[in-house]
């Protein structure tokens, strides 16, 4: 608002010269009160200019020049240091500014990368790093960590083994993948960092035993198939990560899904499944030593094999089958017998010459070829994996 003048009542008392006349002062008011930046007595403290009471401000530097440079080095958007250069000249000389330098070197810049983007783009190189850049964005949105990945689903990892992965790349089982999650859990019971070696033979045990539960017809898994497992690192734990991922792969890229469980086979299928392959499971338990050096640990697991076979053979013998599976069980069942019988032998061997004696008829009589004719007729895998390793003597 503004203040008027109040008339004299009185005319005024003559001033002496040099002496400061009444009201010479600037009044108190929101613009004229001292502060740091006004001195009442000081010359020129309250004149309007672009010089201040204590002699001229700082030189600042322009903002425009200053993204120019930037934009010029980058190499982003080289037109766009160009015109903020340009710019920025203008308003140096215009507001007296720093920056001069700033901005030629950013328009040189950018002039050089303007020249540059269009070269790439007449050869053709500019459309191959956009390209390039545009995968790397996909890529980068589409990664995942396997603890997120659901149970079935298949996915491309680049790590190597043994080596932290950042992320894996989901698709579709049919085409190439290096694995699929067969399932996933919490481990819990550490109220801190268990260390890598606990997480290993944790998730070892139990991804051993998801991967059993997957592929049930363990015909379909190839020489090359393990287990795999992913497990949280340390900083991953601390921030709450505890799942450790399950699954099955390979050393070589595979096609088509390998799951084989409740959710994907008929009664049938999992009903003999579910009886042989535990005859696989014990069979393939042999011990490492030879009979001469234990001959006991080759006994009891002789044992366990029969008790397998005969624990199949009866299972088997009381269900009803499809019609076109009722003659080929019929076969496999007797060669399950068979096999019992010899396998008993194997058990009950006194010493390691009566063990070697019966152990090549024992494998023999293992019923691979009637149970290759089973799962044909129940439309199971028919091809025999290969074999576990030599079985001869001694």
């Amino acid at each position: 608002m503004s203040v008027e003048p109040t008339p004299p009542s009185q005319p005024p008392e003559p001033v002496t010269p040099g002496t400061p006349a009444p009201g010479a002062y600037p009044a108190a008011g929101p613009y004229a009160a001292p502060g740091p930046y006004t001195s009442p007595g000081m010359p020129y403290a309250g004149l309007p200019g672009p010089y201040g009471p204590y002699g001229r401000p700082p030189v600042t530097t322009n903002g425009l020049a200053i993204g120019s440079l930037v934009s010029g080095i980058v190499c982003c958007l080289p037109p766009l240091g160009l015109v903020l250069g340009v710019v920025s000249l203008r308003q140096i000389k215009k507001r007296e500014q720093g920056g001069k330098g700033l901005a030629v070197a950013g328009i040189v810049l950018s002039s050089v990368s303007t020249l540059l983007v269009l070269v790439g783009l007449l050869t053709g190189q500019a459309q191959e790093a956009f390209q390039g850049f545009r995968d790397g964005v996909r890529d980068a949105a589409s990664a995942r960590m396997p603890m997120e990945l659901r149970t079935g689903e298949c996915f491309l990892d680049d790590a190597e083994q043994g080596e932290y992965t950042l992320g894996v790349e989901v698709v579709d089982c049919a085409a190439s993948h290096d694995g699929e999650i067969t399932g996933r859990f919490e481990v819990t019971g550490f109220d801190r960092w268990p260390g890598e070696k606990e997480l290993e033979r944790i998730g070892e045990e139990r991804c051993e035993t998801m991967a059993t539960a997957y592929a049930l017809d363990t015909w379909t898994l190839g020489e090359d198939t393990w287990s795999l497992y992913y497990f949280p690192d340390r900083r991953s734990w601390l921030e709450g990560e505890h799942r450790i991922a399950c699954g099955l792969g390979g050393e070589e890229p595979t096609k088509g899904s390998l799951r084989s469980d409740r959710t994907t086979l008929t009664s049938d299928q999992l009903a003999f499944l579910t009886h042989a392959n535990p005859v696989e499971d014990a069979v393939f338990a042999e011990p490492d030593t030879d009979p001469e050096d234990d001959v006991e640990a080759n006994r009891v697991w002789a044992a366990d094999v029969r008790a397998a076979i005969d624990q199949a053979r009866s299972g088997l013998r009381d269900r009803t089958w499809p019609q076109a599976a009722r003659a080929p069980m019929g076969a496999y069942v007797k060669s399950l017998d068979a096999a019992s019988k010899q396998w008993a032998k194997l058990a009950g061997a006194k010493d390691a010459e009566e063990f070697w004696s019966a152990y090549d008829r024992a494998w023999e009589l293992l019923p691979e070829n009637g149970s290759a004719g089973v799962r044909k007729a129940l439309g199971l895998t028919a091809t025999p994996p290969q074999a576990p390793g030599d079985h001869g003597s001694a």
